[in-house]
């Protein structure tokens, strides 16, 4: 797998896991939907129910931008494995046309969006670096 292949495994993955670190804290994932938009990943606060809408990834990117996405496959058949992280850093969008970009980005990959727009805030994750790993043959980075 190279970069191209990996890039678009990432992109194609319905979901992936946001690794989060608050200050001084333990580190925190939680499944995410998400689209590749402009370079960037691009995820929100949708309108599937949650405890609270004040969430602890949202406090975490306020308080440590520094994120991880990882998106990954898992077969019985473990030639078929492979997992693609990206590591970057991460802005909060309450409104504004970037925002607009991203549920619109989303909605394209998600039809549920459609029905249902999302209506918090969006978050954009300006990738630093990409690595991956695959068990078919010579495919590790």
């Amino acid at each position: 797998m190279d970069k191209f292949e990996a890039e678009r495994r990432f992109a194609e993955s319905r979901v992936a896991r946001l690794a989060t670190l608050g200050l001084g804290e333990r580190p925190h994932l939680v499944p995410i939907t998400f689209a590749v938009a402009g370079g960037a990943i691009a995820w929100v606060v949708d309108e599937k129910p949650k405890r609270t809408k004040a969430l602890r990834r949202l406090a975490n990117i306020r308080a440590n931008p520094n994120v991880s996405v990882l998106a990954d496959r898992y077969d019985e058949d473990w030639q078929r494995l492979w997992w693609v992280r990206a590591d970057g850093t991460a802005a909060i969008l309450e409104g504004g046309p970037d925002r607009g970009r991203a549920v619109a980005a989303l909605t394209a990959k998600y039809p549920q969006y459609t029905e249902q727009p999302p209506t918090g805030p969006a978050v954009l994750i300006s990738v630093d670096r990409w690595s991956w790993w695959s068990a078919a043959p010579g495919a590790l980075r």
